[in-house]
């Protein structure tokens, strides 16, 4: 498997930001979709934001709409997620994905999709 690498997690103050970010020290991804997915307990995983290959398209959850940016840097081999305006439903432990089809059009949010996964960053969020 890939070794995917999260990083940037931590505690935070309701209304803070965090900025999560994703490498690879093996292979490049650079030709694949990427993804921050999440899972609080006691409920399902959840893809909170999707980005393109290209870094031209990207998806959101509805709930991160406006306050959550993914963004990719495809010579450093990272990927990026920054969360602004956290709320203490944002907690949970967030995981970087990388899309098992390579050049896929689009972007998808299908966690079956994901064929690359890193082991996840805690991210807590105090009210």
């Amino acid at each position: 498997q890939v070794p995917l690498v999260e990083s940037g997690g931590g505690l935070v103050q309701a209304g803070g930001s965090l900025r999560l970010s994703c490498t690879s020290s093996g292979r490049s991804f650079g030709g694949y979709g990427m993804a921050w997915f999440r899972q609080a307990i006691g409920k399902e995983r959840e893809c909170v934001a999707a980005i393109d290959w290209r870094g031209s398209r990207t998806k959101y959850v509805d709930s991160v709409e406006g306050r959550f940016t993914i963004s990719r840097d495809s010579a450093r081999n990272a990927v990026y997620l920054q969360m602004l305006s956290l709320k203490s439903e944002d907690t949970a432990v967030y995981y970087c994905a990388a899309d098992g089809r390579p050049a896929r059009s689009g972007w998808t949010t299908d966690s079956r999709d994901y064929s690359y996964w890193g082991q996840g960053t805690q991210v807590t969020v105090s009210s």
